[in-house]
């Protein structure tokens, strides 16, 4: 049985067969990692840290702690399936805060650094709306690609 999360904010490492639900988590704002798991080493010391492990392989779900086996085969079922079971509700506040690809939290953009980086009117129409991930250093803005991904978010019930 999955403990309580009301009141904290869980923290995923998945199994690389999610890695498109990954990014979704990411997306919501969630701390989330994946990773291939069929090395039994490699589980239990990201799940000590207080993550959950996220997975549709039945035997990893058989033989750890903390894991949560997921059914559905597309990302919307297994959203539905995570908000279902673990009775999660992303802050709307969070989404768009992490970087899609190595996890960080984002910060404020500091100018110096993304002028050369992103699209030159991107930089002029969104300068205190870009956000920048320290550790990669890949820079984020409010634009067509992010209003699809919110209207998707949408039609799965966010």
């Amino acid at each position: 049985m999955m403990e309580d999360f009301r009141g904290q904010k869980p923290r995923f490492f998945l199994d690389a067969m999610l890695g498109r639900l990954n990014k979704w988590l990411r997306v919501l704002g969630y701390d989330s990692i994946c990773r291939r798991i069929l090395d039994q080493d490699l589980a239990p010391p990201r799940l000590k840290d207080g993550r959950i492990l996220l997975t549709r392989h039945r035997k990893s779900a058989q033989r750890l702690e903390r894991v949560l086996l997921l059914n559905g085969n597309h990302v919307e079922n297994q959203l539905a399936e995570l908000r279902s079971k673990l009775e999660i509700d992303p802050d709307r506040s969070q989404w768009f805060s992490r970087c899609l690809v190595c996890n960080t939290l984002l910060t404020e953009a500091p100018a110096e650094k993304i002028r050369e980086n992103v699209p030159e009117h991107v930089y002029h129409e969104n300068i205190l709306k870009i956000r920048f991930c320290r550790f990669c250093g890949r820079c984020y803005w409010p634009g067509t690609h992010r209003i699809r991904m919110e209207e998707q978010l949408r039609q799965w019930g966010f």
